[in-house]
């Protein structure tokens, strides 16, 4: 237990209305022996002294409010409350004190407020008349008992006062007697009486009258009251069915007998609920609160008393895990196991985690894996995994990837509960949709621990896609094969429609294995199949499926569209749809509004160039005119990308006036030399004479020496520049001149004549290098042509594309 979550503040409050701050401790509830009761505790967090001790009284009405304060009054003009630091904390204060008045922690208030006129006459009358006079418990005073007992049900107040008269005579044992009387005479009006009188106690909603009618003594003979009902000819026979009919089963024997009383009394307390009381009406519904308040905590302690049972626990695992154990055995163990997990959903979080701890310790899931075969077992052992998942899936995937690793993957208990759900044989497949929720929590990064090693979502993902995800695509496969099947069966398609909407997750989540598994198993054609569906439902999941994939704006998926033309049936599906404004055509103009929005170019130029003429005639939206924008205005920067690079071609032919102001400018660049066969790097500006003139003089001497390739042919067909210059020339020293293999001679603007080599028309790699006047001009870097060579490296590789497929609009 943290120390803030029972952090509390102590106010009261004084003659002025105002609250006063009495300090700050830490809350607990205990049995205090000087006060007889559970009472509230509450330590100051800087010396341990004694803040708040105060019983908790069964009449007290406390009262919780804006989810973390608790508010009573102690005595007359003396209010308390308790402001808790967090709401976990005011939660399972409450919920104490609930149950020591026996009522539902749902609640807000413990007492029904009684009106102040009322309060007022009961404050006024003499101590002694508290209690409601009750008729004598005669047999000829039955209607008058049924009488005033129906009349107090609409007076909080007098129904207070007749329970604590009920309780004080022991009157309840009283009317029981007389029931047994009446029975013995067949005195059916006397009957009919009692049936009102023992209803309408019920009805009193007191925790401490139910003690007393829920008794082993007093329990059969109130479910004989209830039995005759005036409304009904004969009475109902309640007492054959729970003593003959119902059984209780004991898979293993229970030594402790007060677990095994308090089994039997909540079953029979249950029945009367469900079973025996009418449907409360508006009106009556906060009256059988306390009742299901009774309940609720019966079975927390049927929860706590088997948990706290190790030789009881540790014999039932035995026998289940036992595959000598006969069916009918195993069935009522699992069955056992299943109501046990159940009753667990009635405890607190911290004792739930405890709870479901010493189970997974004992082996319940190696355990569930025995006697699948059985129907009744895999579907209560499907119910067990349920409760196991929602409370830890790192547990349960944990056991899942431990389990052997068989040739048949049919044994895998992953994989018994997507056949479970893939088999459900209810119409609307609420066990599908339970399963399936079950599954996602499972497969989900987000709830995956994330340790030093993070090994569980890698580990835990791959095991899924290698060994269930064929089992769950499986009924998808089958039903998008060439011949239509059985997908248009409701039922069916309700099952694929699920599916979809787990890979639709997956798409979303597990970016790396359900791209692999999509592209081996060529998943989203088969899944496109379903557009052709006379379910639309079941259509629009195969879109949503697609949009999910598009959403991601991967050119991989993208290449894997467009080369199998994916967009027909979606396409088909928009056109057969006609003029129909339904969902199905909104969902399909949004998927290519993404396109167009996001400008995903090559699935713009897939569209457009295959599919436009069909789609031109759709006015309503401008979606299509739109694409066929974005589709003309990318045709128009490719062209103006081909003209500036013929622009850079020409670059190469300048007089040297223009070289010499334009390698200035490079130079005072620091950046590095690039090529695709050597990088050299650029010198920085301290390398070079502070005379640029003088070191240009000092350059044409030394460029004889200089050993210059011309650019070589590269197997793709694109040239690869090379530079080699001599180690005189590197320090300044000169060398014997040399001259490159070919160049060609170009006259400049000016008359200069420069040697340049011959260059392609459009180089793959730009290469920079220093120009002269006399030999090899290099490419040149101006700062304002950044863009444009990006741009023309762009180009470069579209222009390759280009020359493998058809020219657009061909």
């Amino acid at each position: 237990m943290s120390d803030t979550r029972r952090r509390v503040k102590v106010y009261t409050l004084n003659e002025d209305r105002q609250w006063d701050d009495r300090g700050t401790g830490h809350v607990s509830s205990a049995y205090v022996e000087r006060l007889k009761g559970i009472s509230l505790l509450v330590r100051a967090e800087s010396d341990g002294s004694l803040l708040l001790e105060s019983k908790i009284s069964p009449n007290t009405a406390y009262q919780k409010q804006q989810d973390t304060l608790i508010v009573w009054s102690e005595a007359e003009n003396y209010d308390l409350a308790l402001s808790f630091q967090e709401k976990a904390g005011c939660d399972e204060i409450w919920e104490k004190i609930c149950q020591v008045q026996g009522k539902d922690p749902a609640l807000e208030i413990t007492q029904d407020p009684i009106d102040e006129s009322e309060e007022e006459r009961f404050d006024e009358m003499p101590e002694t008349s508290h209690l409601a006079e009750l008729p004598p418990c005669e047999l000829a005073r039955l209607e008058e008992i049924a009488d005033l007992v129906t009349s107090v049900l609409s007076s909080p107040i007098r129904r207070e006062k007749l329970a604590l008269a009920l309780m004080s005579e022991g009157y309840i044992k009283k009317l029981l007697q007389l029931f047994r009387a009446c029975e013995d005479l067949d005195n059916r009006e006397g009957l009919h009486h009692l049936y009102e009188i023992v209803r309408g106690v019920l009805f009193l909603n007191k925790a401490a009258l139910f003690e007393v009618m829920f008794s082993d003594d007093c329990i059969m003979d109130v479910v004989g009251c209830l039995e005759y009902d005036p409304a009904l000819v004969q009475p109902k026979r309640h007492r054959e069915f729970l003593t003959k009919t119902a059984k209780f089963k004991e898979v293993i024997p229970i030594t402790d007998s007060e677990l095994r009383q308090k089994i039997h009394q909540t079953y029979r307390v249950q029945y009367i609920q469900d079973i025996i009381l009418p449907t409360p009406s508006v009106f009556e519904e906060n009256f059988l609160s306390t009742l299901t308040s009774f309940i609720f905590f019966n079975k927390v302690e049927i929860v706590s008393m088997l948990q706290e049972d190790e030789k009881f626990l540790t014999e039932v695992f035995a026998q289940l895990t036992d595959e000598a154990t006969e069916d009918s055995k195993r069935r009522e163990l699992v069955n056992f196991f299943k109501e046990f997990c159940a009753f667990s959903q009635t405890l607190q979080p911290q004792n739930r985690d405890a709870f479901f701890k010493t189970l997974a310790n004992l082996g319940i899931l190696p355990a569930l894996e025995i006697g699948m075969d059985d129907l009744q077992v895999r579907a209560a052992a499907t119910d067990i995994f349920s409760y196991l998942v929602e409370f830890s899936p790192s547990l349960v995937r944990e056991f899942v990837m431990q389990e052997p690793q068989q040739a048949d993957d049919d044994v895998l208990l992953i994989n018994v509960v997507i056949k479970q759900m893939i088999c459900d044989s209810d119409p609307e497949l609420g066990g599908a949709v339970q399963l399936m929720g079950l599954l996602r929590t499972l497969i989900d990064p987000e709830n995956m621990l994330a340790p030093t090693n993070k090994t569980e979502k890698t580990e835990f993902l791959s095991f899924f896609y290698k060994y269930c995800m064929h089992v769950l695509t499986a009924p998808l496969l089958a039903n998008t094969a060439e011949e239509p099947n059985e997908r248009d069966n409701f039922q069916t398609a309700q099952l694929l429609s699920l599916i979809l909407e787990l890979l639709t997750f997956c798409v979303e989540h597990h970016t790396y294995h359900i791209k692999n598994y999509i592209m081996n198993k060529d998943l989203l054609r088969r899944v496109l199949v379903l557009m052709n569906s006379k379910h639309t439902f079941l259509a629009l999941c195969a879109l949503r499926f697609m949009r999910r994939i598009i959403g991601l704006k991967d050119e991989y998926y993208n290449r894997y569209i467009i080369k199998g033309n994916l967009f027909e049936p979606v396409i088909n599906a928009l056109l057969d749809n006609g003029t129909r404004y339904n969902l199905l055509n909104s969902a399909i103009i949004e998927l290519f509004e993404f396109i167009k929005v996001e400008d995903i170019k090559s699935l713009i130029a897939h569209i457009v160039d295959n599919f436009y003429k069909a789609l031109e005639s759709i006015e309503y939206v401008q979606t299509f005119k739109g694409l066929k924008g974005r589709y003309e205005q990318e045709k128009d920067r490719q062209t103006q990308r081909l003209s500036r690079m013929r622009l850079n071609a020409s670059r190469y032919r300048r007089d040297a006036r223009s070289l010499e102001d334009e390698e200035e400018m490079w130079f005072n660049e620091d950046e590095d030399e690039e090529d695709e066969g050597t990088v050299e790097k650029g010198r920085s500006d301290e390398d070079f004479p502070e005379n640029y003139g003088k070191y240009m003089e000092d350059k044409k001497v030394k460029e004889s020496d200089d050993k210059e390739n011309l650019p070589k042919r590269t197997p793709t067909g694109s040239f690869k520049f090379t530079f080699s210059h001599s180690a005189g020339a590197a320090n300044g020293s000169s060398g014997a001149n040399s001259k490159p293999a070919t160049s060609t001679s170009t006259t400049g603007p000016n008359g200069s004549t420069t040697k340049a080599a011959t260059l392609p028309a459009t180089p793959v790699v730009k290469v920079r290098s220093f120009a002269c006047t006399t030999g090899l001009v290099g490419l040149v870097d101006y700062p304002d042509d950044e863009e444009e060579e990006e741009d023309e490296e762009e180009e470069d590789e579209d222009e390759q594309s280009a020359r493998k497929r058809p020219r657009l609009g061909s």
